[in-house]
């Protein structure tokens, strides 16, 4: 893939990657959970506005034609994303957005944004004290927070059947002692961490997010390059990475309303003292 000169690298690209060009396809509920929050933005146009955790771009092109006036930074861990952010708009919106591979933990910027705005990221985080750090570091003095992830009971009827299924002999020499590394925090945790951080006017909440997809296809596609994909890397014969979707798809199967994932998702707002 050829480079795109627009990307900034903070942090070196990470061996575990995303298929970007797949998750630009199928990240409909992502865009639609993103679009939700984005409806509780009251913006002027003209704010500096930091997308932590961009994606490929979808939610940040949505969010910069709300800024006519104003400029972004769009970050994200992966180089894959970041790069297919860049190729999605930088030519569309040049001058008025950046592009910056790097952990948000560990935010390359101080006092610098009116607003952060950011969903389906936070999850990924494994420090979330200081992932509230970093992002409060990175607000100007007034500046706003407006996120949501992954919280608390998110995909819990899911990897409750990976697990399971991970110990089956077939699995087990790849899965049978990985422990998925997301964080899926609860509204209570969230608010004292983000107050510990410094953050005020500081409101979180969980809400269920059911979520169902066409057909068997559909679901494993998803499981594959969104949810479980640092899961199926593990196993390097597609055979049996390709089994191992076949049966949870067999399960979802059962459920009402078949092949649905159970996502919870938790919604933070604050603001950095004026």
């Amino acid at each position: 893939m050829k480079e795109t000169s627009d990307v900034k690298a903070v942090a070196p690209p990470k061996s575990r990657e995303w298929n970007s060009d797949v998750y630009h396809r199928v990240s409909g509920p992502q865009v639609s959970w993103g679009r939700k929050v984005m409806g509780r933005l009251s913006l002027r146009g003209d704010e500096t506005v930091l997308d932590a955790g961009c994606g490929t771009g979808r939610l940040t092109r949505e969010l910069l034609e709300q800024l006519p006036r104003g400029a972004m930074i769009a970050v994200d861990q992966s180089w894959n994303m970041v790069q297919a952010a860049a190729r999605h708009l930088a030519a569309e919106f040049r001058g008025r957005i950046n592009f910056v591979a790097a952990d948000v933990q560990h935010l390359p910027f101080q006092s610098v944004f009116h607003g952060i705005f950011s969903t389906a990221t936070f999850h990924w985080v494994p420090d979330h004290e200081q992932l509230f750090r970093s992002l409060f570091g990175a607000l100007k003095p007034g500046g706003w927070l407006c996120a949501q992830c992954g919280g608390f009971q998110n995909l819990d009827r899911l990897l409750q059947r990976v697990t399971v299924l991970s110990q089956a002999p077939k699995y087990a020499p790849y899965l049978g002692s990985y422990q998925h590394a997301w964080v899926y925090s609860d509204a209570e945790t969230a608010a004292r961490q983000m107050k510990q951080a410094g953050f005020v006017e500081v409101e979180t909440g969980l809400e269920a997010a059911p979520t169902p997809f066409a057909g068997e296809k559909e679901y494993c596609e998803f499981l594959e390059n969104v949810v479980l994909h640092r899961h199926l890397e593990r196993i390097p014969d597609r055979e049996i990475r390709e089994r191992f979707l076949k049966e949870l798809a067999e399960l979802a199967a059962q459920d009402t309303p078949p092949f649905a994932l159970d996502y919870w998702r938790l919604n933070m707002r604050a603001h950095r003292p004026a």
